[in-house]
């Protein structure tokens, strides 16, 4: 097969964490062409997807007393090309958020592939359709009580009736911008104020899970199915539990509880195209739906000593009918 990645600068990943990486590695491994581009790369010409695309080689990473350890130089580029997309058999939108203006345009662009010829991964009206935050929204059932809004009084009825709250902007990842709030804080107006522009960009706020101190469970699912998990832990002097904020992760295991969540979510999730998938599940509640460039596939083959990544590859080849 030939395979497609769009990424942010290949120099910038993290080849021993970044799970662009592990998926091109996986397709490198398993005898497949891996291609690059970036988002600024697309275009549509005669009313179809083309791309200026590199091949990639890349050097499997090997795990060393309990550690990933890549090799240096880790990947290597070979030609380039300008070629219709739908000469690829797949094509994985792996551009980091936030989604942009430019991340948006790009999902317009994709547009323009025919997905009856090519696999596009995750589906471009998919992602429009899913911001990370509002998408679990729906899913009454399985999210902990929340609101969305601009409003300040709003916001502090809320928090006064539930005594601790989390506050998240709508745009932000990594869990940028997340912030506890409690009606005795003082500074409670102007965190509100500073949060939501001075009332004029909703914010979520989810009432508090103190669960939240036990970890924030990444689940990964393929085509609605968990096929792997990983728990993230807050470090020292730090309440939220994400890996870029300094947090650990350890070994766990799906619950029953959390398949539940897994099912309610998949009729949805594949109605909409979006094939690779990380929830975030924290004291059995889900509070995230992360459909962008989902991570976690290189955590959770070093603590199960598995290779996710090769899974997907094989879901794409068994796709095409290889």
């Amino acid at each position: 097969m030939k395979l497609a990645f769009i990424i942010d600068p290949i120099q910038t990943l993290d080849p021993c964490h970044d799970t662009s990486v592990a998926l091109m590695e996986a397709a490198h491994v398993m005898g497949h062409e891996v291609w690059i581009t970036q988002a600024n790369l697309l275009s549509v010409v005669a009313g179809k997807a083309w791309a200026i695309l590199e091949r990639v080689e890349l050097m499997p990473i090997e795990l060393v007393e309990g550690r990933w350890v890549a090799a240096s130089p880790w990947y290597k580029i070979g030609k380039r090309i300008y070629v219709s997309l739908e000469t690829m058999d797949a094509v994985f939108m792996r551009t980091d958020p936030p989604v942009t203006v430019s991340y948006l345009y790009a999902t317009y662009i994709l547009d323009y592939i025919d997905q009856n010829k090519t696999l596009v991964i995750n589906s471009p009206s998919g992602i429009r359709g899913a911001n990370e935050k509002m998408y679990a929204l729906q899913f009454t059932k399985v999210i902990p009580e929340t609101i969305v809004t601009a409003d300040k009084q709003t916001i502090r009825d809320f928090v006064e009736a539930k005594g601790t709250a989390v506050l998240k902007p709508l745009g932000n990842k990594a869990g940028e911008g997340i912030l506890i709030l409690q009606p005795s804080d003082r500074n409670l107006n102007s965190i509100i104020e500073l949060s939501t522009l001075q009332g004029r960009v909703p914010v979520m706020v989810q009432n508090f899970i103190p669960e939240a101190k036990e970890g924030d469970k990444r689940i990964i699912l393929l085509d609605g199915k968990p096929i792997g998990a990983v728990n993230r832990l807050s470090a020292s002097g730090e309440f939220r539990n994400n890996m870029a904020t300094g947090g650990t992760v350890a070994k766990t295991e799906i619950t029953p509880k959390e398949y539940e969540i897994c099912s309610e979510v998949a009729k949805i999730l594949r109605k909409d195209g979006l094939v690779f998938v990380g929830i975030d599940v924290i004291g059995g509640y889900l509070t995230e739906v992360n459909v962008t460039s989902p991570t976690g596939i290189r955590e959770i083959d070093r603590l199960d000593d598995t290779r996710l990544g090769h899974l997907v590859i094989r879901w794409v080849e068994q796709t095409k009918n290889l």
